[in-house]
């Protein structure tokens, strides 16, 4: 990799860089997918973004839902978005654009009961979307370094060579980041249960370390009541058939993706990191939610180790598929972009956290990633309390 991390991207107003400009449509709440879906089917260069949030939930979900929905907007790599509710939602465009206010992006509202239905709703996203794709594309360019980015890190379809390859690999490549001025966001904490010790001795500060213990324990408590005797063993199927054998075995090769810095904070799901460097985020083991979590706090790229393969990709932020094995890599090559396999052949790790880095590079200059180039985006937001 050269010595120099530059690219070109958008500087928005509140000085993040982007290495997307992409334009948002929205859904608010899952009644409004189907109109989010026909704008996206009208319009390919919009990033259409459906789930089935934003109502019949309680008061704790429903804050996360609004924050993570806010934050995806506010994203570096959103230029611009429509937002489209239904107009008796809980989670409203009206209550979702008032989080905006201070993202100085344009942000456009369509309500579908006071359009006067589905189709005109439609109509009336899609001309709003194509206003702003113009404005888009009269945004200048601007310079961008390593200092610029957050990059999250994220492990999904783990195998017994996802701590011995791609992981320890990708910590390498966080290392450089970090050198060079930029952020990463270690998340699930579901998966840094048996790994707590070695985490404790990366803290910073005693702070840090608190925070980080009452978030791993509380994990961890969480799973011994939901599963007793099982949570030791509180992993997917797909881990237990690739050969790994409790949480703490998968934990300590989950967390090398951290490299060998120290944590320099522990953030809730969402928030957006208050220092640079590496910091844990509070999330779900789960791959999408996990994604979800990181996007909002302001990821502009994502790094996903996997052992078994997932096609799983993000709305509007590039996520990096590294393969923990070569067989994987040869077997689903439209859906990994990097293959740290090659260690088990003789290259280090340092030198795979190099390509890492290239990759990186190349994905902020615009280059597009496996999933971006099929269209795998999924969106889910983690959920705490009851359904009402």
């Amino acid at each position: 990799m050269s010595e120099e991390f530059v690219f070109e991207g958008w500087r928005r107003p509140d000085g993040r860089m982007g290495i997307r400009n992409h334009c948002l449509v929205l859904a608010t709440v899952a009644c409004a997918a189907s109109v989010v879906r026909e704008v996206g089917r009208r319009l390919p260069t919009v990033v259409a973004v459906e789930h089935t949030h934003g109502c019949g939930r309680g008061g704790p979900d429903l804050g996360l839902q609004v924050k993570t929905l806010a934050g995806l907007v506010k994203n570096p790599n959103v230029g611009a978005a429509v937002l489209v509710g239904l107009g008796c939602e809980v989670v409203s465009a009206a209550l979702l654009k008032g989080n905006l206010a201070s993202s100085g992006k344009p942000v456009e509202t369509v309500v579908i009961q006071e359009t006067g239905g589905s189709r005109k709703a439609a109509d009336q996203a899609e001309a709003l979307a194509r206003r702003l794709l113009g404005e888009l594309e009269k945004l200048p360019r601007q310079k961008g370094t390593a200092a610029d980015l957050t990059v999250g890190l994220e492990c999904g379809g783990s195998d017994t060579f996802s701590g011995l390859t791609a992981n320890p690999a990708v910590g390498k490549a966080v290392d450089r980041l970090l050198e060079l001025g930029g952020t990463a966001i270690l998340a699930e904490t579901t998966e840094m249960i048996g790994a707590l010790g070695p985490l404790l001795k990366s803290a910073e500060n005693e702070e840090v370390a608190a925070k980080l213990k009452a978030k791993v324990e509380r994990q961890e408590a969480w799973a011994r009541e939901a599963l007793g005797p099982l949570a030791d063993v509180v992993m997917a199927p797909g881990n237990v058939e690739s050969g790994l054998t409790t949480i703490a075995e998968k934990s300590l090769g989950c967390v090398t993706k951290g490299g060998s810095s120290p944590i320099r904070e522990v953030v809730d799901y969402g928030d957006r990191p208050g220092r640079k460097g590496l910091v844990v985020m509070d999330t779900p083991g789960y791959d999408v939610e996990s994604l979800a979590g990181m996007a909002a706090a302001g990821a502009q790229a994502i790094l996903f180790t996997t052992g078994r393969g997932t096609p799983v990709g993000f709305p509007a932020v590039p996520v990096i598929k590294i393969s923990s094995n070569s067989e994987l890599f040869e077997a689903m090559p439209d859906d990994i972009d990097l293959d740290a396999g090659t260690i088990l052949a003789g290259k280090s790790a340092d030198q795979i956290g190099e390509q890492i880095m290239d990759i990186l590079l190349r994905v902020a200059c615009g280059e597009k990633t496996r999933a971006e180039i099929n269209g795998q985006a999924v969106f889910a937001i983690a959920q705490e309390g009851p359904a009402f």
